[in-house]
């Protein structure tokens, strides 16, 4: 079935009838997305029972903690999720750039665990996976394919990430440590922007009706997820600044292209609060800005296409950002030197510099076009602009490495620190910042033609209908109905645990 054949009923009773009995016999039950959306609606005795549960161990009970509300112990839940407001001694603007931290859920200290529960959940309550015999096949660039081996592993099914070799020693670590056989972890060609060559090999894995590929590039799951879980999260923080400054304006929301699914978090803060939606891409793939091509190392982002779930229509600026400068700060902010140049030199509080170890390349990277954005838009003090930090520095000590040689340094001096911080921070300007018109909006979108109905079979009128703004409101509409599906699966699959 393609991504738009959306399900919405039990499509295989035998197999939904398996799945009902394998996981009451395992007792796991499925959080509904309005569970992770709010998750103290989630049962006060499961809520309880987390306690003593370790976040990191491929217990059922972990899925309900697949949301932005762990508290940083990430065992507790906290009233509002997780953030940092950066202050304007290392940002450089006086606009208020809120960081969203993905460290804090459970498994793999990411958000794109989220992401590949939202994809693999209807499919499960509707009988379209069957785990007994299907392997699920996660198509990444790091992150989503670890939160679909995670996923997979509670079910006791065996889930494949297929991702570039040139990631990061660290994802490849955590992954072996986590699958159940090495052929689990399928390494294509190239790094991050490879994403054709990941695609290739799932139409070669498609060949075999024991392979299930879950494609976060083209799974509305994804965007939903993000839509349903990452808008409402985001807009409680914005909500609880506002209980200090009422008249604070949540003026943007950035996060990078990646799969897209996060920038649904975009769609939802857009309808509740006017906020502009600001895409970010690496300027050496610039895709989406110049109709480019490139390679480079901002893991998580920028892969020489459109996704099928990117809502282009619905885009207000594109920034780009380099991957120079996304190195050059993992390694200002995550050595002693440099943040103690941060501290000592430029005034950076010390609760911010112990943060600092939340941010990824992908963080640092939305990070960096918040301010390009800002200072575009010549915001003040009462503008807030909300990103997220999928992930956290600990997933790129070895590209920190890297760095310090491609530099040629052994560590870094001070006057080291102090170059990266005048080139990488300092100097942000608001170069590969483009406010879209309607024409731009169309290029992008027909961008994705070549992708989606060139090369991977999609009907030009299904890839047609995403352009009007109506088929994505269409598409919440599945939320509700999936979360039926799911109360419906979980109160049999208990009846069988019983």
């Amino acid at each position: 079935m393609g991504p738009f054949d959306f399900p919405t009923e039990i499509d295989d009773k035998s197999v939904y009838r398996r799945n009902v009995a394998l996981l009451g016999e395992k007792g796991v039950t499925l959080p509904t997305f309005s569970e992770l959306a709010n998750p103290f609606s989630i049962p006060e005795p499961l809520r309880a029972s987390l306690s003593s549960i370790d976040p990191d161990t491929a217990d059922p009970a972990n899925l309900y903690r697949v949301h932005w509300y762990n508290a940083p112990d990430r065992k507790g839940f906290c009233e509002t999720p997780a953030h940092i407001v950066l202050p304007e001694s290392l940002t450089g603007v006086p606009a208020k750039i809120v960081v969203a931290l993905g460290a804090h859920f459970p498994m793999i200290g990411a958000h794109k665990v989220l992401a590949a529960y939202s994809c693999l959940a209807p499919r499960l309550v509707t009988g379209r996976f069957d785990p007994v015999r299907q392997r699920a096949i996660w198509p990444s660039t790091g992150n989503y394919c670890r939160g679909g081996v995670a996923i997979s592993r509670i079910l006791g099914c065996r889930g494949v990430a297929v991702l570039p070799e040139g990631m990061s020693k660290e994802r490849f670590d955590w992954l072996q440590s986590w699958v159940g056989d090495e052929s689990d972890i399928i390494r294509t060609p190239g790094t991050e922007s490879n994403v054709k060559e990941i695609y290739d090999k799932c139409a070669e894995l498609e060949q075999d009706p024991d392979n299930e590929i879950v494609n976060q590039f083209s799974e509305f799951g994804n965007y939903l997820g993000h839509f349903a879980c990452t808008g409402p999260a985001l807009e409680r923080v914005y909500d609880a600044l506002r209980e200090d400054e009422p008249d604070l304006e949540l003026t943007g929301f950035v996060a990078a292209s990646g799969s897209a699914g996060t920038l649904g978090a975009g769609d939802y803060l857009k309808d509740k609060t006017g906020a502009r939606i600001a895409v970010v891409e690496p300027t050496e793939c610039p895709t989406l800005l110049y109709n480019g091509y490139g390679e480079h190392n901002i893991q998580g982002i920028g892969d020489k296409h459109i996704p099928l779930i990117h809502n282009a229509m619905n885009t207000d600026f594109v920034i780009g950002v380099s991957d120079a400068a996304t190195d050059g700060l993992n390694v200002l902010f995550n050595t002693d030197v440099g943040q103690r140049h941060l501290a000592q030199r430029i005034g950076v509080p010390a609760g911010t510099i112990a943060d600092l170890r939340y941010f990824g390349l992908s963080s640092i990277c939305n990070i960096l076009a918040s301010i390009k954005l800002a200072k575009h838009l010549d915001l003040g003090e009462k503008s807030v602009i909300v990103t997220v930090a999928t992930d956290a520095a600990s997933m790129y000590e070895t590209e920190k490495h890297g760095t310090l040689k491609a530099y040629g340094w052994d560590g870094v001096d001070s006057d080291g620190a102090a170059q990266l911080y005048g080139t990488y921070l300092k100097a942000v300007a608001t170069d590969h910042v483009l406010e879209t018109t309607q024409v731009d909006r169309n290029r992008m979108f027909n961008l994705g033609y070549y992708t989606w109905v060139e090369q991977q079979g999609i009907a030009l009128a299904d890839f047609d209908r995403r352009r009007d703004q109506s088929f994505w409101r269409g598409l919440r509409d599945l939320i509700e109905t999936w979360d039926q599906l799911i109360i419906s699966f979980n109160e049999e699959s208990r009846a069988v645990a019983a």
